[in-house]
């Protein structure tokens, strides 16, 4: 017994932690990772209708209007990432992740019928709100449900399916954004109604995941928690994989978590004040490099290699492609030599290979091809650290406002790497300077470097360690 009430024993996380894989977890990783799929999809297809939308027989939106729209979608992210990471910490992991993807899911229907540039904006901020919040409630609840010892691995593997879902865009490009497949007008309503047809199927793939056990736990309904800790290992059983015998490990929990405003300020900036800054520079570092270098390589395609807009998907493919292999490679190692050698060594091989394939560039010793595969090497390592950066932010900090923290800081680098960085890139690669853009790169490159080196010194080993020994680390 312990003085105070509030405090328990339970054994419940560690019996999560311990179970065998199984087609149950596989059910948990396919319903709820396929919104980094769909968010990648998302994001490749509407980059590819910015060139379309300025056309006279669609929308006719100038470039400004184009970048207005932009920043609508990152704008709703990030109010939403917080709005909706607030209320999972406060209403639960399954609420929110229902209604987070009712929010994209109606937003990205209705922008196919919009008709001007006020309406279209609008549902682009609400589409932005709904996957803002979607990686607050989502990351939240696969750490939770996933065993601690495959954790890192399977939070690489989840994240890198975004660019399996910017694969099939740039594939879908190809055929919706076609003129002789589909006429222009109908085109890019086609490629937003993809995506929300998408957002229905997922729905259904949800509806019989359970709630967090661990957040169940720490709002003080134990017998909830027992009962779906029980009947996921029915499931296991009924797999015909055993359970590891003995008494698992108990942990103290408090069953009425404090959620408040000031918990949040003083577990961010004084009790982790460390892990927060960990989590701000891997976060902001990941964000500038990429959203620099992908938002804008079409430009650069078109700009400096004279691609056309019809054929830029083939080059975006294996670019995807590229990011999606290297978490599912390299995830593994996260786990097997751990998060601070592997988080220092992919940040600092891609601070280096990004200013290397920089150079090549602005040297003007590769071609289109050329840089394409240069990209392809880049991001196979960088894909990895940047999943790394979520990995980290959602495993290193309380269980009860896991929510929020992954909000703050998924926030601070869309903020920082979506807004700014496109900005900055887009303005060096309309200058038609090579070594404008070079500059670009080496910034993209020295920020990468830089959270190797506070990766090295301030990460946490929490490989293979249940959240709430994590969570109690360092205190």
């Amino acid at each position: 017994m312990h003085a105070d009430a509030r405090l328990i024993d339970t054994d419940l996380p560690a019996r999560l932690d311990r179970l065998p894989w199984s087609r149950w977890h596989w059910r948990v990783v396919i319903a709820l990772g396929i919104t980094w799929l769909l968010d990648g999809l998302e994001v490749t297809l509407v980059g590819a209708v910015g060139s379309v939308l300025g056309e006279p027989d669609t929308l006719h939106f100038t470039a400004d209007e184009i970048g207005v729209t932009v920043s609508a979608y990152l704008v709703g992210a990030v109010i939403g990432a917080l709005f909706f990471g607030r209320l999972t910490d406060r209403l639960g992991r399954k609420k929110l992740f229902f209604v987070t993807l009712a929010v994209y899911l109606l937003a990205s229907f209705l922008t196919a019928f919009a008709n001007g540039l006020a309406l279209f904006v609008v549902f682009r901020f609400f589409t932005g709100m709904g996957i803002g919040g979607e990686y607050s409630a989502i990351n939240a609840a696969i750490d939770e449900l996933l065993p601690a010892r495959v954790r890192g691995r399977a939070d690489l593997a989840i994240n890198g399916t975004y660019w399996l879902g910017a694969a099939l865009g740039a594939l879908g490009t190809l055929v919706l954004l076609d003129p002789q497949v589909i006429p222009r007008w109908l085109g890019w309503r086609v490629c937003f109604g993809l995506g929300a047809s998408l957002g229905l199927v997922i729905l259904f793939t949800r509806r019989h995941l359970p709630e967090s056990p661990r957040w169940l736990i720490m709002h003080g309904h134990l017998d909830e928690a027992e009962r779906v800790v029980a009947e996921i290992e029915q499931h296991v059983r009924d797999e015909g994989k055993p359970l590891p015998v003995g008494d698992a490990p108990k942990h103290v929990v408090d069953t009425h978590a404090d959620t408040s405003w000031a918990r949040i300020f003083r577990v961010l900036l004084v009790v982790h004040r460390r892990r927060s800054i960990l989590g701000l520079v891997l976060m902001v570092a990941q964000a500038f490099a990429y959203n620099g270098v992908f938002f804008t390589y079409p430009l650069v395609l078109s700009k400096f290699y004279d691609v056309k807009p019809d054929d830029i998907g083939l080059f975006l493919l294996p670019f995807a492609l590229g990011n999606f292999m290297g978490p599912l490679m390299l995830g593994p190692l996260f786990d097997r030599v751990g998060r601070r050698p592997m988080i220092a060594l992919t940040y600092g091989i891609t601070g280096v290979l990004l200013a290397v394939s920089g150079l090549a560039f602005a040297w003007n010793v590769v071609g289109a091809v050329g840089l394409t595969a240069l990209w392809c090497l880049v991001f196979f390592v960088a894909s990895a650290a940047a999943s790394s950066a979520y990995l980290t932010v959602s495993e290193l900090f309380p269980v009860e406002l896991r929510g929020m923290a992954i909000a703050v800081f998924y926030s601070v680098g869309t903020g920082a790497g979506g807004v700014a960085a496109p900005a900055l890139f887009g303005r060096l690669v309309g200058s038609g300077s090579r070594e404008g853009v070079l500059n670009g790169y080496l910034f993209g490159a020295a920020l990468m470097v830089g959270a190797a080196v506070v990766a090295a010194f301030l990460a946490v080993p929490a490989e293979r360690r249940s959240l709430e020994e994590i969570a109690e680390m360092g205190r």
